[in-house]
């Protein structure tokens, strides 16, 4: 049985090969990803099986993607199947450092007409962790429809409910649309996991126990704000707090997928009952690890891996 749910839109995404604008790459090598299906695949690896629910076109796209969660060992009960939207897929480019320029593909797309209706169709049973992102109620007013009914069910099946802002400007019609959608979900939530500058943006606040401070009195119960190769700063309700330092990476490859690498070893620790401290260990060096890859999930470890890589690095 899942452990954890997430729901949200899985793309294909096309990498490219050389740098230089998107136009005249010449060379692209597909991939798949999507914010939520990057932590379900994480925290599978590490050993939670994990529910990811979307809607695939019937489509190439759609087909490639099922193959991953099949390889991957994913439950596919969540998998709904549409007729008349296709799969969305984005364009990623490549750069020397910071981040890539990307394009999307995935106005009305398949995944974007997930619904209230769909969610009530997921058995909620026996599951732990419910896992939710700032991309999917973006979408559409379906998907928004979709993310208020799973933290509905979570809290009648008395689940934990984590919370990335993952911020996704275009999306939104207004930035304070994006506010008030964002900050209203996160009050919902028991974890919430912002970066310094989503915090910021969402609440005005560059001190990062400031932003936290605003989360825990909006009712989280823990706040974790991640702060790139720093680590990450932590605050719970009862007013204890402190800061993780993260690891060190010679290369930075792509930054794409880190905060949801963060994320599923956040959720690790958090399903085991480690302390804070260790389940933001976790985090970081998921984190670390994937922005050494050109990719989004490829090089997620598995528990063998990264507790060999933890310790290695806090012995060298």
């Amino acid at each position: 049985m899942p452990e954890v749910i997430t729901l949200g839109e899985p793309m294909v995404v096309l990498i490219a090969q050389q740098t230089g604008a998107l136009h005249r790459v010449e060379s692209f090598t597909p991939g798949i990803a999507g914010a939520e299906l990057n932590v379900t695949v994480g925290v599978s690896r590490l050993g939670h099986p994990g529910l990811y629910v979307t809607r695939l076109g019937k489509d190439p796209y759609g087909e490639r993607i099922l193959d991953f969660m099949k390889e991957e060992g994913l439950a596919l009960e969540g998998v709904l199947h549409d007729e008349e939207h296709l799969t969305g897929s984005y364009l990623k480019g490549r750069v020397e450092e910071g981040d890539p320029p990307i394009f999307y593909y995935r106005k009305h797309s398949a995944a974007s007409f997930l619904d209230a209706k769909d969610i009530d169709q997921i058995s909620f049973e026996r599951a732990k962790l419910l896992h939710l992102t700032g991309i999917s109620p973006a979408l559409s007013p379906y998907t928004k429809g979709a993310v208020y009914r799973a933290i509905e069910r979570a809290r009648e099946h008395k689940m934990i409910i984590t919370f990335d802002p993952n911020i996704r400007r275009t999306l939104w019609k207004s930035e304070e649309e994006m506010r008030t959608v964002l900050n209203d979900i996160a009050s919902r939530c028991d974890v919430v996991l912002p970066g310094v500058s989503e915090g910021l943006l969402l609440t005005g606040a560059s001190d990062m126990e400031a932003i936290a401070d605003f989360y825990l009195d909006s009712g989280a119960k823990l706040v974790i704000i991640k702060n790139g190769g720093k680590g990450a700063f932590y605050k719970k309700k009862d007013g204890s707090e402190g800061a993780v330092p993260g690891f060190h990476v010679e290369r930075i490859v792509d930054t794409v997928g880190a905060g949801d690498a963060f994320a599923s070893g956040v959720i690790c620790g958090i399903l085991e009952g480690k302390s804070i401290e260790e389940a933001i260990r976790y985090g970081n060096a998921m984190g670390s690890i994937i922005i050494t890859s050109k990719g989004d999930n490829d090089i997620l470890p598995d528990r063998k891996a990264l507790e060999a890589y933890i310790l290695g690095s806090c012995s060298s």
